[in-house]
């Protein structure tokens, strides 16, 4: 709507008011409180900061007003001073849909209010790491531009709460910083990671000749490269995920992306490295995932998360999947005193666990639902559409007979997770769903009926690839998140875009 055709006092009475769905979107930063076992926050992609002071049975949105941008990709809290918060904003993950952010906030009354302390150009930040006897003493790790370079990347230190920053390791313009981890018990030892890394419209670059591991043992003050030290890869490295163990000095984890990768562990501080396993479900997806954390009590457990949750107890040598509400797991903070209090993030929401991870708290109390696209039809009551990150398309209605809006009413009418959706204008129980669920590049589509509950597959073109294929396998090239359009003259005809624009006028039976 345009203030031209729209008079916007008209709209001023209007009040907004929660629909649903209620089950959260994709999170890649989480964090607790050091004292106060029962409070946890996280950041969402889509949804700012929310905190829980009951284990994750409530959450509230703390940072609405404050934020420019809504992705949050890193988040500590102040063992020192628990009112002491950063949120490093924008995510990580080189998707096509990636959301970048502007920089650091800070809060120093525990998430009440927020401020920007800099480093906006960075746009893409991985973590936050705070002095654990200092909270003005703060690292923020950046990966920067993923669309093209920049300077603006790397490690940078601040010993003043965030009112100056210093750029402490910088590799190029094209790497940035995907991953930094601090000894707690000599906070001057840190190992950094960087990524050379981008991002094109149909495809994206892993790996160059500027990823690598560095090692600080002054604070940030110098810099050394390990990259090449005994054990570790030797040819081109991608996205690498590393964590020093609280509970054993020297030892390092270090899970490499690359054509020999592995998860590797160092027992001298990092100058040599041993292969601990090869298991490739630890390192699926790497550009996506490659995130591990190590106990803070028990030097032989470690965590690792990809699309499953992993964790060892022998000392990377065998994994078992632990079991989340949520598959695509992201971000995970274990309480540094209490090794079974921990939050997990992934790519639907945040769930607490106080037993070590045997159980969780739900996911379906987070409207933080990442929507690429949002629709209406012209029933009574009209039917809102949209399609979330990481789960289904969903319809809900605007009112129901029961009092409320339930989950009852929510029902998926086709499509999938990053679809653009189209309604009938002459039959709104008609409805087309994209999606991109069945692989990157495939371009499925679906056409549902509300009358016979039927959904059909329309792709087209029929053959599936799969994913994980190459580009030289797909006839056509869809976006993740690829347009669908009905005319406005003719509802039988439909349009859908690839690296071409495709017609039918036959509901998906025939394409050209």
């Amino acid at each position: 709507m345009s203030s031209g055709t729209v008079n916007p006092n008209l709209l001023q009475s209007l009040e907004w008011r929660l629909v649903g769905p209620f089950r959260g979107g994709r999170v890649v930063a989480v964090a607790g409180h050091p004292t106060e076992k029962a409070t946890f926050y996280f950041g969402g992609v889509g949804g700012g900061v929310w905190k829980t002071t009951d284990a994750g049975v409530y959450w509230e949105n703390i940072s609405d007003g404050y934020l420019n941008t809504s992705a949050v990709g890193a988040l500590a809290v102040s063992e020192s001073d628990p009112n002491v918060i950063y949120a490093g904003m924008g995510e990580t993950s080189i998707r096509g849909n990636v959301s970048h952010g502007d920089g650091v906030y800070k809060s120093t009354d525990g998430g009440k209010t927020w401020k920007n302390v800099g480093l906006n150009d960075t746009r893409h930040i991985s973590r936050v790491r705070i002095h654990p006897k200092n909270p003005d003493h703060v690292y923020v790790s950046a990966l920067g531009h993923i669309w093209g370079t920049n300077e603006e990347r790397g490690v940078f230190r601040s010993t003043d709460g965030g009112q100056t920053w210093e750029k402490v390791l910088y590799k190029s313009d094209k790497a940035g910083a995907i991953d930094l981890t601090m000894d707690p018990n000599n906070p001057r030892i840190l190992v950094a990671a960087m990524w050379d890394a981008q991002r094109y419209p149909h495809q994206m670059r892993s790996g160059g000749d500027d990823s690598g591991i560095w090692r600080s043992t002054d604070g940030g003050d110098t810099w050394e490269d390990i990259t090449r030290n005994p054990g570790l890869p030797k040819g081109v490295l991608g996205k690498i995920g590393v964590a020093i163990s609280p509970a054993k000095s020297g030892r390092i984890w270090a899970l490499v992306e690359a054509e020999d990768g592995a998860l590797f562990r160092s027992d001298d501080g990092g100058d040599t490295w041993q292969n601990v396993s090869d298991n490739g479900d630890l390192r699926r997806r790497a550009w996506y995932y490659m995130h591990i954390y190590a106990d803070p009590s028990d030097a032989e457990t470690v965590w690792v998360l990809n699309l499953q949750c992993w964790k060892s107890i022998d000392g990377g040598k065998t994994f078992t999947a632990i079991p989340t509400p949520h598959g695509d797991n992201q971000d995970l903070w274990i309480d540094p005193q209490d090794s079974n209090r921990m939050i997990e993030g992934n790519d639907g929401g945040a769930n607490v666990s106080l037993n070590g991870g045997n159980t969780w708290s739900s996911i379906y109390n987070q409207p933080t639902a990442q929507f690429y696209h949002a629709i209406a039809d012209d029933r009574n009551p009209y039917r809102v559409y949209g399609s979330q990150q990481d789960n289904t398309s969903v319809a809900i209605p605007s009112r129901s007979t029961n009092g409320a809006i339930t989950a009852q009413e929510w029902y998926q009418p086709g499509g999938g997770e990053s679809g653009y959706i189209a309604i009938r204008p002459d039959n709104p129980n008609i409805v087309y769903g994209g999606a991109i669920g069945s692989g990157a590049g495939n371009g499925r589509l679906l056409r549902y009926n509300h009358e016979t509950f039927e959904e059909r597959v329309i792709n087209v073109w029929p053959e599936f690839t799969g994913m994980g294929r190459g580009a030289e396998a797909l006839k056509y090239r869809f976006q993740w998140t690829f347009p669908i359009e009905l005319s406005p003259f003719d509802p039988n005809t439909l349009y859908v875009t690839s690296n071409h624009v495709h017609k039918t006028t036959d509901e998906g039976m025939s394409w050209e």
